[in-house]
């Protein structure tokens, strides 16, 4: 199996049987995968208290102080949030929101096409039914299982039942087992119900097939495989947002629907497998309310496990965190497993080239394109004898439709360029399309098309229309082109650009041909950013880079480089109740404020804006008011936080507020009109609280940090970017070499280097020499190689740097700080003064131009490096302006002379004035090492 199933098996059966198999609310809530140390955090004590008592809010904190890919913080409104108003917030129910509220379990596993998604679902029904015959009464195991196909592809059902049938469960599990539990499973397609001719009325034969499983009791193995669209969501109707089973209906096909439904929906531990669930939309909508209807009944659901290569939705979704923040993700909350599309290229995919053409005329793209294969791929074979094959998708062009174009104008067009290259056109293009008056499919077309990865295919060129966009396998597919707007739909360019990736031979590094126009580049550049955070030449070219290995050594032993000590600011916060709550002398004013009182003033104007008349609304009677009622909102709204016996104490009070923001009419009380309810709410929940001050007390601490935590420096690593490490890994190489004293010229060498010197080849003389030396301030740098800057620009000043002679002749050494996985010296950094200290975060310096005296670090220039673009980050400019005042002023208060110098270098200076400031910070500073 590959890499990217055997890493999903691994967290489908942690989930299983470290994690119980239970819904992923719930682990998050009970603090499952919480890795923070609350006593390192930098908060207040009642919020500390908050974290270390309730697990929940641990959790969420957590995940708002996670990086994303491009090394941001996920969201620094929500640990603010957490921070400022932990007592108002309800992480449990949070939680239940992130994962859209099921009560199920519920996992999502992100791989992109070609990785073997059919045969995971296969290794995962093996795996649990192993599991389930070990434990019968253990209920994370499922016993019996249902696979919807995608459900926009009709044809998608016997292809998975056959990818599942092949699946050899001796890829997961040893013999006898392996063999017992194949034996054991029981296969079921549940086809499209039809009816009989002349006869509304007929039996429905799925229910026949899941009938002949009974009892159900003891079932265990059977594996069901349905288009959901087709036969389980049958019947099913989404009408003004709600959802209609027609239980009730007198319909004999609403009838038939239903009984299947049910008769499903009694099978026991019953696991669900739903392929592509980036389909969703609305037929997601409506298998949830299966799913629950089937929950609600019977309780026979084990999980729900979904599959997609995508797991983004299509509009963000909105997760209510206060009264004052929303936070919204457009990535399905429950995916516990993604592999991005690029790593599996060229490791089970083809590498691509795309070729974006300006030309205007579809045509003229389509014969470039087709000349541009014949070209590459004329002659290739792959395994079982499977030729390379062009895939060419038709919009309708200046035809009536897109059929219309394919028979009238590509297929004359690529014939012309097939007999070019000696390919008989009757032979070797295929027109695939569903047929229309004027040009009906060919009986033979659906055969050859699904014999196209067949030995005996002569098929070189398939000309399709609206087919082969998705769920399409064929591996010899090589070459894709889009040539105008409405080849396939605008929103899937990048399922279909994909179609020819599939790898043929496993291990072999295949590429493939992708011609686009300009339109169909565009999206394809927008929809690889927008679902997978790549561009279209990363997408193209990264690839070719992702088998560069970097091997990485630590020199810490050999520089003997010491820990770098200093002091840290540390500041210690305690709350103090400056007053007590309001509600132990309340007043109406408290509550009933201006904030809270609505108006309802109506001025009518002339179409010259001319005010003729004004009118004050009297309040009115709105929502029938239930002082008890109204006392559970209030306790409902504060989250817990402020329970209904607490309400009670102050009855008397709260009763004179509930009669004055209330009607009486006919006998029963309103609300208000002249009144925001939630506002007056609001106010009463704040009578309840004391009013305190943060007071903060500052420590001076010692700290010893290592430049390189070792533990966390792998080696090898493998990059799609080997320009970004630095030294070259030649160049790393011979400088481990150098150190072991490895690197010295043999005997006939140094002979050779002795002739060139006499003779006066001083050329051949330095190439023998720069083969048996590695770097020349080796020795003044490099604490592990190789660094893996974020820029150029750092590369840069590291090399200036080695070379000054103002560094050489002090001494000084150079080291690259800005790995934050792989330094220990990061500075605590603080804003404000007067007692009043706000924690912002840590500091990372990018380089550290070091002195030793005594064997210790004696001095150090923190030298920053930074892009023009983030120089005005606030957040930076905070960090940036405690380090230069602060941080300095107190290390030199301690060690009682100058410690550290703070230089800031931006990469739009010029070569020349990087160079000057430097020079001068270093003379200035290191002024009595010269």
């Amino acid at each position: 199996m590959r890499d990217v199933q055997i890493d999903a098996i691994k967290t489908y059966l942690f989930l299983k049987i470290a994690c119980g198999s239970r819904p992923l609310w719930e682990l998050f809530s009970e603090g499952y995968f919480n890795t923070v140390n609350v006593d390192d955090l930098e908060v207040t004590a009642s919020v500390r208290k908050t974290l270390q008592s309730n697990p929940a809010a641990l959790a969420l904190y957590e995940y708002s102080t996670l990086k994303n890919e491009k090394g941001e913080q996920v969201s620094e409104k929500l640990e603010k949030a957490i921070i400022t108003d932990a007592a108002n917030i309800n992480f449990v129910d949070i939680f239940k929101t992130i994962f859209y509220d099921v009560s199920y379990t519920d996992y999502l596993f992100s791989l992109p096409m070609g990785a073997g998604k059919t045969y995971l679902m296969a290794a995962f029904i093996y795996l649990d039914l192993y599991f389930a015959a070990n434990e019968p009464d253990n209920n994370a195991f499922a016993h019996n299982f249902i696979i919807f196909a995608p459900s926009g592809l009709k044809s998608s059902v016997v292809p998975s039942l056959k990818t599942i049938q092949k699946f050899n469960p001796l890829w997961v599990l040893p013999d006898p087992a392996a063999s017992e539990i194949k034996r054991m499973i029981k296969f079921e397609i549940l086809d499209q119900n039809k009816a009989e001719k002349r006869s509304n009325k007929t039996k429905n034969p799925n229910v026949q097939k899941i009938a002949a499983h009974q009892p159900f009791d003891q079932l265990m193995g059977l594996v069901a495989i349905t288009n959901a669209e087709k036969v389980i969501l049958d019947r099913v109707e989404v009408k003004d947002g709600q959802i209609s089973l027609f239980e009730q209906s007198d319909d004999e096909k609403d009838r038939q629907a239903n009984e299947l439904r049910n008769l499903i929906g009694k099978i026991p531990n019953m696991s669900i497998f739903i392929d592509e669930v980036h389909h969703a939309s609305t037929d997601e909508i409506k298998l949830r309310a299966v799913v629950n209807d089937w929950i609600k009944k019977n309780c026979t659901i084990n999980s729900v496990i979904g599959f997609s290569g995508t797991p983004y939705l299509e509009k963000a979704y909105p997760v209510a965190i206060s009264e004052r923040l929303n936070i919204k993700s457009i990535e399905i909350a429950n995916t516990v497993y993604y592999y991005p599309l690029i790593q599996g290229i060229d490791n089970f995919l083809k590498r691509p080239v795309v070729k974006i053409s300006n030309q205007e005329y579809s045509l003229q793209i389509i014969e470039n394109g087709v000349r541009d294969f014949l070209n590459t791929y004329k002659d290739k074979i792959y395994e079982e004898s499977l030729t390379a094959k062009l895939g060419i998708y038709c919009g309708k062009g200046n035809c009536k439709s897109a059929i219309d174009y394919l028979e009238e104008e590509v297929f004359p067009c690529v014939a012309r360029v097939a007999e070019d290259y000696g390919l008989d056109p009757k032979e070797t293009i295929l027109k695939f399309h569903q047929g229309n008056k004027n040009h009906p499919i060919l009986a033979e077309s659906k055969l050859e098309f699904e014999a196209l990865d067949k030995p005996f295919s002569k098929i070189r060129i398939v000309l399709l229309v609206h087919i082969g966009k998705e769920g399409w396998d064929c591996r010899s597919l090589t070459g894709v082109i889009l040539s105008q707007k409405g080849d396939c739909p605008t929103n899937m360019v990048l399922q279909t650009s994909c179609r020819c990736l599939r790898q043929v031979e496993k291990g072999k590094h295949e590429s493939a041909l992708i011609w686009l126009n300009q339109f169909n580049a565009e999206k394809l550049n927008m929809q690889l950013e927008q679902q997978h955070h790549i561009s279209i030449k990363e997408f193209a070219q990264g690839a070719n880079k992702a088998d560069t290995e970097i091997k990485r050594y630590s020199r810490m032993e050999y520089l003997k480089l010491p820990k770098m000590d200093y002091y840290q600011l540390k500041v210690h916060y305690d709350s103090i109740i400056e007053e007590n709550p309001k509600i132990f002398n309340p007043e109406l004013s408290d509550v009933i404020t201006p904030e809270s009182k609505l108006s309802a003033i109506i001025k009518i104007q002339d179409f010259e804006q001319r005010l003729l008349d004004t009118d004050v609304k009297k309040e009115v009677a709105t929502d029938p008011a239930n002082y008890n009622h109204w006392l559970y909102d209030i306790s409902r709204e504060s989250f817990g936080m402020l329970p209904v016996s607490a309400l009670r104490e102050y009855d008397e009070f709260l009763r004179r507020v509930f009669n004055e923001i209330t009607l009486l009419k006919n006998g029963v009380r309103y609300f208000s009109s002249a009144f925001n309810i939630r506002t007056i709410n609001q106010n009463i929940r704040r009578l309840f609280c004391e009013k305190r001050d943060l007071q903060t007390t500052e420590e001076v601490v010692p700290q010893d940090s290592r430049l390189l935590k070792i533990e966390n420096l792998l080696s090898p690593v493998f990059t799609f970017e080997p320009d970004s490490y630095y030294p070259p890994q030649d160049v790393t190489e011979k400088i481990i070499l150098e150190d072991k004293g490895q690197l010295k010229p043999d005997k006939k060498a140094v002979q050779m280097m002795q002739l060139a010197e006499e003779t006066g080849n001083m050329d051949i003389l330095q190439q023998l020499k720069a083969k048996y030396s590695s770097h020349p301030e080796k020795d003044r740098s490099f604490h592990y190689l190789p660094y893996k800057t974020d820029s150029n620009f750092e590369k840069v000043l590291l090399e200036q740097v080695l070379t000054l002679a103002s560094a050489k002749k002090r001494k000084l050494e150079i080291y690259y700080n800005g790995d934050k996985a792989l330094t220990e010296f990061k500075i605590r950094c603080y804003k404000g003064s007067g007692g009043h200290k706000r924690y912002i975060g840590m500091y990372t310096p990018d380089f550290l131009i070091i002195k030793r005296k005594d064997g210790k670090i004696n001095k150090a220039i923190i030298v920053e490096t930074k892009g023009g673009l983030y120089a005005k980050d606030e957040v930076f400019q905070s960090k940036r302006a405690f380090v230069e005042k602060e941080f300095i002023e107190i290390n030199e208060n301690q060690a009682g002379y100058p410690r550290f110098k703070y230089l800031y270098l931006e990469d739009s200076l010029p070569e020349s004035e990087l160079i000057t400031r430097t020079v001068s910070a270093i003379e200035d500073f290191f002024e009595e090492e010269a």
